[in-house]
């Protein structure tokens, strides 16, 4: 699978936009799924857990597609899709690691090795996990991939 195209203009000129919803603009991405190109606008909560219900995400599509339109950002025809990072998503910039204190996260290092435990805090280098009840910092470069992990069940 090709690697996401990131638009960073595109974003600069939607983060306003998006900000004016209370949201925050996480990317703007176009990939290729089943032959189908798509521009994929990622929003999400300010708030950590904080859902999105889907009126809202129809509100900012219809916001954020005249300037996707004016921009043209793909040579050719391309659906547009407003969304959200999913619960599971990669964990690519310090920012959703903060978000991600205090949750589950599961890290692939470029060693080979991996890791999950709880994110107990983050900065801009790196990032400190419990993984079983040994604390254990992991600097961002030394990650292949990380993402976040759901916890089912509950406590008692």
């Amino acid at each position: 699978m090709a690697q996401p195209q990131h638009f960073e203009a595109l974003e600069k000129e939607l983060r306003p936009l998006v900000e004016g919803f209370g949201l925050e603009l996480d990317a703007v991405l176009s990939v290729k799924e089943s032959g189908m190109k798509i521009v994929r606008v990622i929003v999400e909560s300010p708030e950590t857990g904080q859902g999105l219900d889907s009126e809202l995400l129809a509100q900012v599509s219809r916001a954020v597609s005249p300037l996707v339109d004016q921009a043209d950002p793909i040579d050719s025809e391309y659906y547009l899709e407003v969304s959200t990072p999913g619960a599971e998503r990669e964990l690519l910039e310090p920012r959703h690691w903060v978000k991600q204190i205090g949750r589950l996260a599961s890290v692939k290092l470029r060693d080979g090795s991996r890791l999950c435990g709880r994110v107990t805090s983050a900065d801009d280098k790196g990032a400190v996990l419990d993984v079983d009840a040994q604390t254990v910092r992991i600097e961002y470069a030394q990650m292949k991939k990380a993402r976040a992990r759901v916890e089912f069940g509950s406590e008692e």
